[in-house]
């Protein structure tokens, strides 16, 4: 892998929903519109012409208002949705933590799940099942191991599957408001781990509401407002300017 490049690239990313709206009361109606191609097919650009890039060793935060796009591009980042138009270029393993518990079955235990997560993540389950002990040390559910997941709370949950996502130094973590969730331990030892990632050259983007955790842990940040990027640079500069706009 050429280390010249950063590790993530976005350019001119767009990616559009289609919104099939069909003002009909009743089956009958939708019949006779679908029969009659009346239906009114309408597009939201929840990215427009997003471009930016996220070095080696950096922690990258994303703010806006709900709606913003902030989550849509994350999992373009991610790989999880391809742009509608636009590349995004990601080099290397990534790790993503989108959507608290995604990837983990609350019917399986924390040694099952650990396993089965870890082999979404590319991993070799051999390896895997031997990395079982440090994981739940790290996550602080040593005593839940073999329980399944339904019974944890959403701060055991988010700290397993931190724990899955970071044992193996990524080259790319993407963490979407997962930080929030746990409790002032937890986000200190998140936060204690991202910065051992960056330090051996991993990239990280962090979304989250939370000004004051982006203020603590980005260099740079990024602002978009409707699928725009309304401000791109400092995190410092970013974030005032976010939280001024009220």
């Amino acid at each position: 892998m050429t280390t010249s490049f950063p590790p993530i690239e976005g350019h001119d990313i767009s990616l559009r929903y289609r919104l099939d709206r069909a003002n009909v009361r009743t089956i009958k109606e939708a019949t006779v519109q679908t029969l009659r191609r009346q239906r009114t097919v309408e597009s939201l650009n929840a990215l427009d012409g997003v471009s930016f890039s996220v070095k080696r060793g950096e922690i990258f935060g994303v703010v806006g208002p709900n709606g913003a796009g902030k989550s849509t591009l994350m999992k373009v980042i991610a790989r999880v949705l391809p742009p509608t138009s636009g590349r995004v270029i990601v080099r290397g393993r990534v790790a993503p933590m989108i959507e608290l518990g995604s990837g983990m079955n609350p019917e399986l235990t924390a040694r099952e799940n650990i396993v089965i997560y870890g082999a979404l993540l590319g991993r070799d389950p051999a390896h895997m099942r031997d990395r079982v002990p440090a994981i739940v040390e790290w996550a602080g559910v040593e005593e839940f191991v073999d329980v399944p997941t339904r019974s944890y709370s959403s701060g055991m949950l988010a700290r397993l599957a931190f724990g899955v996502a970071t044992d193996i130094k990524p080259e790319v973590l993407v963490v979407d408001e997962v930080l929030s969730v746990g409790d002032k331990a937890f986000r200190a030892k998140s936060q204690d781990r991202m910065f051992e990632l960056i330090n051996g050259g991993s990239a990280v983007v962090v979304v989250s509401h939370s000004l004051p955790l982006l203020r603590d842990v980005s260099t740079r940040a990024m602002w978009l407002d409707r699928g725009r990027i309304k401000m791109l640079g400092d995190a410092t500069e970013v974030l005032d300017g976010y939280r001024a706009s009220g």
